[in-house]
């Protein structure tokens, strides 16, 4: 029986979550099923897709648990900021899937900000900077509290230059750091949060 594959692909707004999903996925991966509840809502609303966004959030938990039911590799897109995806990581590891995280992590909020008003001058979807905020710190909080320690494999990135810098890997039980000072640039906003 061929392995199952969950992959979460989770930064901020802004990230480039998607942009890698569409090279990650399919070429390195050989994943080809990847549901994002951002283009579902594109799909039914092309011209105010933030107007379907609780629709199409919807429709992606049921595609998700269709793909488990179904017991085939699959990726799904988050920023972090919901413990939503706890039950369904769980659930999907006792169907005997593994669980592999890849987080593309932003320098600051104001960078994701930045992001997303370029992405919308290009025809993207508006979302409001506070709501941008907001996510960037809940990401990172549950990153570390709650995601990172239930996965099985984990790639944390730093996409602030859009040219994903390696920052650590967790595989199996072992953890790695790739790059030390960014990696604790990442922890202490995590801490720093934490001690709030």
């Amino acid at each position: 029986m061929p392995d199952k594959n969950l992959y979460i692909i989770a930064g901020c707004n802004g990230a480039g979550k998607t942009a890698a999903s569409f090279t990650i996925l399919p070429e390195m991966l050989d994943c080809r099923e990847f549901v994002n509840a951002d283009e579902i809502a594109r799909g039914l609303s092309p011209f105010q897709p933030e107007k379907v966004a609780v629709e199409a959030g919807r429709i992606m938990l049921h595609r998700v648990e269709e793909l488990l039911r179904r017991g085939e590799t699959f990726a799904l897109e988050t920023t972090l900021a919901t413990k939503l995806y706890q039950q369904k990581i769980r659930a999907a590891q006792q169907q005997g899937y593994t669980v592999i995280l890849l987080y593309f992590w932003l320098s600051s909020p104001e960078l994701a900000q930045e992001r997303v008003k370029t992405r919308v001058l290009e025809g993207g979807h508006f979302i409001a900077p506070d709501v941008i905020e907001r996510r960037y710190w809940l990401g990172i909080t549950r990153l570390f509290a709650t995601y990172l320690p239930l996965v099985d494999k984990a790639f944390l990135f730093d996409n602030s230059s859009g040219q994903p810098i390696l920052l650590t890997e967790k595989l199996a039980s072992s953890f790695s750091v790739s790059n030390d000072e960014l990696y604790h640039q990442l922890l202490s906003y995590y801490e720093s949060r934490k001690a709030a």
